[in-house]
């Protein structure tokens, strides 16, 4: 389980194929505090860690999370927001975040409003996800509030340190990004299907 605060930027370093699994070596400076097997979510997807030297680590991603993720689309010296699992006893700064993506969805508008920064993306409403106002979603792994909710789309206000500190300043109309739904909203969702 994570919160969807991010704790650093990792830079990929390498990625190679095997047998249709994809091996990212990654850069960060949390690297000297991680351990083969321990999760690590990266830009919202939970990896494990299979080798670790020096100041770069390994995670290896299967054919299902290249599919359903934008971690297929990495490339050497991408920036990936990095956080570990979180302990239990911790505040949980964020929300509930399982690591999980649902579905990934493209960058339709990214501004600077005032200070702040507004991004807005695009969805496939097939796949039966939706957002609420007001509610949380995470975005390539980062907690965020739900503003302008729609079928198919969303927007999220930034402020500067989410921006400074994550991915989001490298985001661009058409970036495409890693989306985990709000797992309550999912089930209060599932239990109005049922009328429960």
């Amino acid at each position: 389980m994570f919160t969807g605060i991010i704790e650093t930027l990792g830079t990929v370093k390498q990625m190679s194929t095997s047998k249709g699994n994809l091996d990212i070596t990654i850069a960060c400076d949390i690297t000297s505090q991680l351990k083969i097997d321990q999760s690590v979510a990266h830009n919202g997807v939970c990896l494990t860690v299979v080798r670790i030297n020096n100041n770069e680590y390994t995670v290896t991603a299967i054919k299902e999370t290249l599919d359903k993720t934008n971690i297929g689309d990495l490339k050497i010296n991408a920036q990936v927001n990095i956080e570990r699992a979180m302990k239990l006893g911790d505040r949980l700064d964020g929300h509930i975040v399982q690591g999980h993506v649902d579905q990934t969805a493209i960058c339709i508008e990214a501004k600077e409003t005032n200070g702040s920064w507004l991004y807005t993306f695009e969805y496939d409403p097939k796949l039966n996800n939706i957002t609420i106002e007001k509610g949380s979603i995470t975005v390539n792994g980062v907690s965020l509030t739900v503003v302008n909710s729609a079928k198919n789309s969303f927007s999220v206000a930034i402020i500067p340190y989410t921006f400074e500190h994550t991915n989001f300043k490298t985001f661009k109309i058409g970036t495409k990004v890693n989306l985990e739904f709000d797992v309550i909203g999912k089930y209060v969702k599932r239990l109005t299907e049922l009328n429960v």
